[in-house]
């Protein structure tokens, strides 16, 4: 193998945590601020680029690496933790909300993935974080990912997060799925990625599914989420205090009644 060897096990429900086991020398990469709690003598250092290339790579391997992270929105930086003491040593990254962490080995899945470019969380060292373009220009202007989508290229194990609960679904050849373009969070490098126009203008406009499906082919695996974290924003950002379709302070239960009376 290329990456390192890594074992792992998710903890907790809904809010849930990957503990990372790391023997002598190994290293792990994740995403800025993904971090809950490390053993002593394992080194953390933050890396100009994916991680996945060596000491020894050039200035140009680690600027190409920093800029493929630039261009699905996420930092130049990726942070490493190697373990450099005697003995096993763990690690725990945890998901930034709720939802599941999907453990992949992507030596199973023809080494690429494809996810959605906010959807890492960890990795073994030597899994490149890249990016996928969609070549096609209406999946790019209306799949809901945009143009630009991650790409995990490797042998190794890494950990991508979504909202919700999580299904995968195996597709056969020639067989159809159509989903919200929202809800898709990975799949392998075999499925042809389009969208289709929700039928009727009626529908259209006032069925609250939006215009377009993401119509995904097999052959190869897909997962779905049921909650993207922009449908739980959307849904916060509506019920706050002070904003058009939330309630504010002032208008909830009898305070709000005395507060209309102190007024005058």
């Amino acid at each position: 193998m290329n990456n390192h060897e890594i074992d792992y096990k998710l903890h907790g429900d809904d809010m849930q945590f990957v503990e990372v086991e790391l023997d002598p020398n190994e290293t792990v990469v994740a995403e800025a601020g993904s971090l809950m709690m490390m053993e002593d003598g394992i080194h953390m250092e933050t890396v100009f680029g994916d991680g996945s290339q060596s000491g020894g790579s050039g200035f140009m391997g680690k600027l190409m690496g920093a800029g493929k992270r630039l261009i699905t929105g996420e930092s130049l930086f990726i942070t490493t933790f190697t373990n450099e003491g005697m003995g096993k040593k763990h690690v725990s990254f945890a998901a930034p909300y709720p939802g599941k962490i999907i453990p992949m080995d992507l030596s199973v899945f023809d080494g690429k993935i494809i996810c959605q470019k906010d959807a890492f969380l960890a990795a073994a060292k030597g899994v490149s974080i890249g990016v996928e373009f969609q070549r096609k220009l209406g999946t790019g202007f209306f799949g809901g990912e945009g143009f630009i989508m991650q790409k995990l290229e490797g042998d190794g194990m890494a950990f991508i997060h979504a909202g919700g609960t999580i299904v995968r679904k195996d597709l056969q050849p020639g067989e159809k799925l159509r989903v919200d373009t929202g809800c898709l969070v990975a799949m392998t490098g075999s499925v042809d990625y389009n969208i289709e126009a929700v039928g009727g203008v009626k529908t259209a406009l006032f069925g609250g599914e939006g215009l377009f499906f993401a119509t995904l082919s097999g052959p190869g695996t897909v997962w779905i989420q049921s909650l993207p974290f922009s449908r739980l924003a959307s849904r916060v950002f509506a019920a706050a205090p002070g904003t058009i379709g939330g309630s504010s302070a002032d208008e909830k239960g009898i305070g709000g009644l005395f507060n209309i009376f102190s007024d005058n």
